[in-house]
């Protein structure tokens, strides 16, 4: 048993899920934690904590005393790679974060060393830095952060959607942050930080520049066909369709075109079939026969 699971992990990923955990302790302890500013999650609980408790209990004592229970809870619905592979990216967060505040010689005693006690700077780049690090970890199949775990055994029984529930948490906590220091306006600037921290996880993920899925339903479909094959030279999925109301026979076209070709297909279409139905979505991942070789 111990032997197929140690197959199933995947050497590239432990290797992507330690610079992820990193690169996650390098964002949070020099840009967020010396300015006081709270991250996402249990993370941003974390610091809190830390910060309201003596000097002895460290941060990284909090990351794992609250995320690896959390990941442990979750390991029926997520599966013990997923389990392994998060509690190991935790892991690697908090050594690095002890490391950087207790070990290492540099000051985050009161300021950022790179960014100094400008509260912007601080958020913007933290923010981003740890997204690089929680996408890198979900690219790899784990998590940097158990709030996701948390969301996923709770959303169901509330009748909410994790990213609500995930944004509830941050709300709460980041009002629990203003009350406890009396202050709003680190949590306001946190949530700069969870904010740019979100979508550089969105980027990591997903990637920067999407591909977006074209659908079009006309009576026209072969001439449509025929021009943007030799426009653009790749595959095109053809349907054959119905018109629910008029009951009149049409055809569905389905590709992939990028950014920089979506005026040239909305040209290509109105000048065959002006009544042509056209939708463009964004596409996140493009799976083909050829990722496989």
């Amino acid at each position: 048993m111990i032997r197929r699971f140690l197959r199933d992990v995947n050497v590239t990923n432990i290797l992507v899920l330690t610079i992820a955990g990193i690169i996650n302790a390098f964002g949070i302890t020099i840009f967020l934690y010396p300015v006081k500013l709270y991250d996402s999650g249990v993370s941003g609980t974390s610091m809190l904590l830390a910060q309201i408790t003596p000097d002895y209990i460290s941060l990284s004592f909090f990351l794992i005393l609250l995320n690896v229970p959390l990941f442990i809870y979750g390991l029926k619905k997520q599966g013990k790679i997923f389990t392994f592979y998060a509690i190991y990216s935790v892991a690697i967060y908090s050594i690095c974060a002890w490391l950087i505040t207790d070990i290492l010689p540099v000051d985050v005693s009161f300021a950022s060393p790179l960014a100094g006690t400008d509260l912007l700077l601080c958020a913007l780049f933290g923010g981003v830095i740890s997204g690089i690090g929680s996408g890198l970890a979900i690219k790899a199949g784990g998590a940097m952060d158990g709030i996701e775990v948390l969301a996923v055994i709770f959303t169901k029984q509330l009748g909410i959607s994790v990213g609500t529930f995930v944004m509830i948490y941050n709300v709460i906590l980041y009002i629990i942050c203003g009350i406890v220091i009396q202050s709003w306006i680190l949590p306001l600037y946190s949530i700069v930080t969870y904010f740019a921290a979100l979508k550089t996880i969105d980027y990591i993920v997903e990637g920067i520049d999407r591909e977006k899925s074209v659908i079009i339903i006309t009576g026209k479909g072969d001439k449509i066909c025929d021009a943007l094959l030799s426009e653009f030279n790749r595959g095109i999925t053809k349907l054959a369709a119905e018109g629910a109301y008029s009951k009149e026979e049409k055809t569905m076209l389905y590709f992939i075109i990028n950014r920089f070709q979506i005026g040239k297909v909305k040209d290509i279409v109105r000048s065959v079939d002006k009544s042509a139905y056209l939708s463009i979505s964004e596409v996140a991942e493009i799976f083909s026969r050829h990722d496989e070789r």
